[in-house]
């Protein structure tokens, strides 16, 4: 029995279908249904109730599946520990990234990874779209909190980012300057729509309260806030990285400079329920590095099992 005909096994599973199985693993239907034959043959038990449009596990498949869940990451781990720490790997990683003001630098450091690896192959997916990274195949993902849920993933923080709360002189000087955080409620606010489809009504101010914020225009996505705010449409509440340089030629004013910014926060993730790879452990181990020489990691590199809640970065 081959391992790799047991990963492809759970591919379809994840999906749900031969043919999105087929499509994420660029592989012919025909090459995954004769491969998926062969398994059950082997086992001489039936793994799925094939129907016209999707495949559900029978209790047998059920069972196999989540015991080869476990035997799949023992089988990665000892490789992890047999294999020199500098040996080539190969496969394919899929990795979805938010759109992140550092995204060039975890973009370099992707390149870097695939130059030390060139067997490796790379996709890179960047969405602020709510994504099912068992269901859509992606090994590993760059993503804020609320892009993704805390209890089915694992986490390391990569980036922390201060925010804060800014204005252009032309909307100050129409709709005047808030003093008092309360004072804020009163504004339009450009409003941020999280990946999960929840809008961010609850701004963090400082790191200790939140409060209320209501507008005219919401959107997704991180650099139309920023262009929002220079063309006068509200208060935004953006990283200190984006906006550093308008800030510099008057173009944009912060608010609120005797208040300690915020620090976002955005976490390297897998999900919890399937093994990890070689690669991906490789490749988690470098990206630690990689963002920390840029010097904007965390830099404790510290795994955890997110639990409970863990401050947003938008």
């Amino acid at each position: 029995m081959k391992t790799e005909d047991i990963a492809l096994f759970h591919r379809i599973v994840e999906t749900g279908s031969l043919v999105d199985a087929a499509d994420l693993l660029n592989l012919p239907k025909s090459t995954v249904s004769r491969r998926l034959q062969a398994l059950e043959d082997e086992l001489k038990v039936k793994l799925f109730h094939r129907q016209s449009r999707a495949m559900t596990l029978t209790a047998s498949g059920s069972h196999f599946y989540d015991k080869t869940l476990a035997i799949l990451g023992d089988l990665e781990q000892t490789l992890v520990e047999l294999t020199d720490t500098q040996a080539e790997i190969g496969g394919h990683l899929r990795i979805l990234m938010f759109p992140v003001p550092e995204l060039l630098d975890i973009a370099n450091g992707i390149f870097e990874f695939m130059d030390h690896h060139p067997e490796l192959t790379v996709e890179l997916i960047v969405s602020t779209e709510p994504q099912d990274m068992i269901r859509n195949n992606i090994d590993l993902a760059f993503m804020v909190e609320d892009s993704f849920n805390e209890n089915e993933m694992v986490a390391r923080e990569v980036i922390n980012e201060e925010l804060h709360f800014v204005a252009s002189p032309d909307y100050l000087a129409k709709a005047g300057t808030p003093v008092l955080p309360e004072e804020i409620e009163q504004h339009n606010s450009i409003l941020f729509r999280y990946p999960n489809g929840r809008i961010f009504s609850e701004v963090p101010f400082g790191n200790d309260m939140k409060i209320a914020v209501k507008g005219n225009l919401c959107l997704n996505s991180i650099q139309l806030c920023l262009q929002a705010s220079l063309t006068g449409r509200g208060i935004a509440f953006l990283p200190t990285k984006l906006t550093r340089e308008h800030v510099d030629r008057g173009e944009l004013t912060i608010l609120f400079e005797d208040v300690e910014p915020y620090i976002g926060k955005c976490y390297l993730v897998y999900p919890s329920r399937r093994f990890i790879s070689l690669a991906s452990q490789r490749f988690i181990d470098h990206m630690l590095g990689a963002l920390e020489r840029c010097n904007i990691g965390k830099g404790c590199g510290r795994e955890e099992r997110l639990r409970g809640s863990i401050k947003s970065w938008v």
